[in-house]
């Protein structure tokens, strides 16, 4: 799977962003955006993608997270969905369905609200961001990566990770992606108070789309989104967690290519 680092330039400073590609440079094109475990979360879910349907699918690294570096301006999701914009501008793309899990999905919520003509659609997957009164997003820093793996899954036991038995290299891989998650987090805790209000101005066609055994973020929490974006649309994923790509990762892709066929435009300038 080929890796390429683009460097962009922000108001704030320059950027590397490494983008991994998968499929045809022909396909339909998707920006796939990682939740705070990892790209590792949505790595198969892309090569699935890109083998089954005639799709290119980009999945960049969010900076901090696989040992990337992140520079000290970039601390909060609105940043960083400005650099993915910008990251759409670079490449040319236009029709692009975004797809973002857990703080991915809260980072295709803000970019969705800067408008970008690039954009054809977005697709919320059991994403976090907003304040939801009587649902709370559970608190990732307080829990074990054990405990919160029993949380994320239908089936915690066909998931079940020795995080003990882990290499070395790996529980420090893990350490800088929590580090990094919690920074993009914020003082709220997975959210931006002025998230939910702020939604009523995205005019993207939006698919939210959650796994109803959650436990991390509820289906109630995954309606209030899309009720909170005009003309969204939900859909509950049966026996599916906080990670459909992982857990019903066919379930999962159906939705999405039949959301993007229905949303983005097809032909030789997608």
């Amino acid at each position: 799977m080929p890796s390429t680092v683009h460097t962009l330039s922000l108001p704030a400073g320059s950027l590397d962003v490494t983008v991994d590609e998968q499929g045809g440079a022909q396909g339909r094109p998707f920006l796939l955006l990682h939740g705070g475990a990892g790209p590792q979360t949505v790595t198969p879910f892309a090569g699935l993608l890109a083998e089954r349907r005639p799709a290119r699918v980009l999945t960049p690294l969010h900076p901090g997270f696989a040992g990337t570096a992140r520079p000290d301006w970039l601390g909060d999701v609105r940043l960083l969905a400005r650099a993915y914009a910008q990251l759409l501008d670079e490449l040319g793309l236009t029709g692009v369905t975004v797809v973002g899990n857990s703080i991915g999905g809260w980072i295709a919520a803000e970019l969705a609200l800067l408008g970008s003509e690039r954009v054809g659609g977005v697709i919320l997957v059991n994403a976090v961001g907003i304040d939801v009164p009587g649902h709370p997003v559970a608190d990732a820093f307080s829990l074990s990566p054990a405990e919160l793996s029993r949380l994320a899954f239908h089936d915690p036991a066909q998931h079940a990770v020795d995080f003990a038995a882990l290499p070395e290299a790996a529980r420090t891989a893990m350490a800088a992606n929590r580090a990094a998650l919690q920074t993009y987090s914020g003082p709220h805790a997975m959210a931006d108070p002025t998230l939910r209000g702020r939604l009523a101005e995205v005019d993207h066609p939006t698919l939210v789309a959650w796994g109803e055994s959650d436990r991390v973020v509820d289906a109630a929490y995954g309606r209030a989104y899309a009720a909170a974006i005009p003309g969204a649309a939900f859909a509950l994923l049966p026996r599916t967690g906080h990670l459909p790509q992982i857990e019903t990762p066919e379930q999962l892709l159906t939705l999405v290519w039949d959301f993007a066929e229905a949303h983005a435009p097809s032909g030789p300038n997608r």
